[in-house]
Order: C-alpha cells, then structure tokens, then sequence
C-alpha cells in the first residue's frame, strides 16, 4: 500500500510539472501580450504610448527575454512561493487572489458536500425502487438538471427572489459586511450565503451522480452474490447497504478529480450572474488583460485541484475497494 501511495505521489508531481508547461504555453498562445492590450486599451480612451515606454514595460515585465527564460523564471519563483506580481492589478498576485481563492474554496467544497449528500441517497432509493413513482421523479428531476445551465438557474432564482420575497439573492456577503474585516458576524453572514451558490453549482453534478449511482446499483444488485446473501436470510437493508452500495461508490470517488476542479472553473458565469467575489471572474479579467502572472497562477492552481482530486480519489478507492489495496500490495 506505501509504494502504491509512493508512486501516485511522484506521478502528482510530474504531473504538476507538465501541467505548469502546459499552463505557460496557453497563456503564452493569443497573439500579443499584456503590454499590447494596456496600449490597445488606451488607444480606445484617446490616450497613446510611445515605444520607448512600451519597451520599458516589456522589460519591466519580462515580456523581452525568450519564452523559455521567461518560463524557468516563473517557475523558480513559484516553487519559492512567489506567484510575481499582476501586471493589471499592481499587485503581488498572492493578495489578488487571496480572499477570492479560499472563497471559491468554501463554495466548491460545499457544492461538492450538496452533491453528495443528495445525489447519494436519491441514487440509492431509486435504483432499490425501480419504476416506482419516486424513480421516475428522480429520473425527471435528473434530466432537468442535466438540461438547465447553471447560470439559467441562478437567473431564475435571482428573478423570483427578487420579484416575490423582496430580495437581492446575489454574493457573499450583505452590503455591511462587504468591506469590513473578518469577524464572527461576518462569518456567520458567509454562511448564510454559502448556501444557494452552492446549490446551483451542484445542480449539473448531482443529477449526473444521481443516472451514475442508480445505473451501477442496479448492476449490483443483479448480481449472484446478493442473491445468495437474501436466501440466507440477511435482511435487505443490510445487503444493499453493506456490499452493492459499496461497490458502486467507486464512481463516487472518481467523481472528485473532476467535479471540483470543474466547481472551481465552471462557475465563471455563475459568479458574473451571482456577483461572486470568487477566482472566476478574475481568471476572466486576466484572461482578457493577458495578465501573463495572475492568469497563469489560476490556472496552474486549477491543474493541481486536478492533481489533488485525483490522488484523493485514489485513496478514497483503495479504502472502498479492497482488490486495489491488494493489487498495491502485490
């Protein structure tokens, strides 16, 4: 089980290293750089940049060296800790992106716990209670859900809070909150909040698990073992809970290397719909700006969710699924 666990780690961080490659050459792809758009953006208010000026930025910046030099740079520095700082902000991209990063944290985390928590026990009944009522309810409501855009979603709930209950649904925080520092009212006022982002990003995720936990349940269910455990008189709740329902948990843990990082990076329209302080829109702006350090940080965070949700869901599979550990072991 160690070298099992060995060897996925040293695959994450050659993995990391690849995805930091990637990274650099994506943000490295539009044509141009950030100097071009902040001259391209002025031009557009009437004001003008000579060339000695956009040669200083560029050297300033780094712009002028080889893309391999700038990319050995960047990454020495982010292997200390430094991100460098945000040519569209002024700013080291560490405080750019530090309340906005553990934000988007806590509505991932709490839209991956809503997914769970629903998809899980709604997967169950409607695979144990096949073509009952309840099955095709779940069954509609998961075609609904994989049918809305999460920011359709969010539209409508904005509309009917709005229109019926007289309330601004939108953000994080409450408008007095908004610009103080943090304090327990200010916690409890996120938490309070938390909750329909959340909602509407588990939408896709919890109606997708819903067709996968009912699909292999039912594959289990069928199978002889659960046959031979009924005839020997264990009670059925016992035999679902115990070894079908186990089993098909494997698509559960796989779900993770995936559905978080996507909670993260799919929620850009949500968070413009919203108005959510989170990582997203900011990857936007960045994007736009060709803010070469603030992009390519967010990004490259964004492939080591990845990283993580995968070495997560490895040993989440190797505690579920006893075979692993003992291919592991072998």
């Amino acid at each position: 089980m160690l070298m099992y666990i060995g060897r996925r780690l040293i695959m994450a961080a050659v993995t990391c290293v690849c995805i930091s490659i990637l990274t650099f050459v994506i943000i490295r792809l539009p044509p141009g750089d950030f100097v071009d758009a902040y001259i391209a953006n002025l031009a557009s208010t009437g004001s003008a940049v000579s060339a000695d000026q956009a040669a200083a930025m560029r050297h300033d910046y780094g712009l002028d060296r080889p893309v391999f030099v700038q990319y050995f740079l960047w990454i020495g520095r982010v292997a200390q800790g430094d991100f460098g700082v945000s040519m569209m902000w002024r700013r080291p991209v560490t405080e750019v992106i530090g309340d906005r990063l553990w934000l988007t944290m806590v509505v991932s985390f709490a839209a991956l716990f809503l997914t769970w928590t629903i998809a899980l026990p709604i997967g169950i009944y409607s695979a144990v209670k096949q073509y009952s009522v309840g099955d095709y309810i779940a069954t509609m409501l998961g075609f609904m859900g994989l049918a809305i855009p999460n920011f359709l979603l969010a539209l409508i709930l904005m509309y009917f809070g709005f229109r019926y209950l007289g309330l601004s649904v939108g953000g994080l925080f409450s408008a007095e909150f908004a610009q103080q520092s943090w304090s327990m009212a200010k916690a409890w006022d996120l938490a309070k909040h938390v909750p329909l982002p959340a909602c509407v990003l588990a939408l896709a995720g919890t109606a997708q698990l819903i067709r996968i936990m009912r699909a292999n349940l039912l594959d289990e269910l069928r199978k002889p073992y659960v046959v031979t455990a009924k005839a020997k008189g264990i009670g059925n709740l016992r035999v679902i809970l115990k070894y079908p329902v186990r089993a098909a948990l494997n698509p559960f843990a796989s779900s993770i290397a995936y559905i978080f990082p996507y909670l993260v990076s799919g929620s850009i329209i949500v968070s413009l719909v919203l108005g959510l302080p989170t990582v997203g829109p900011l990857l936007l702006q960045a994007l736009v700006a060709q803010d070469m350090f603030l992009a390519g940080t967010i990004v490259l965070l964004l492939g080591m969710m990845t990283v993580v949700g995968t070495l997560i869901s490895d040993l989440l599979l190797m505690w579920i699924e006893p075979r692993l550990r003992l291919t592991g072991r072998a």
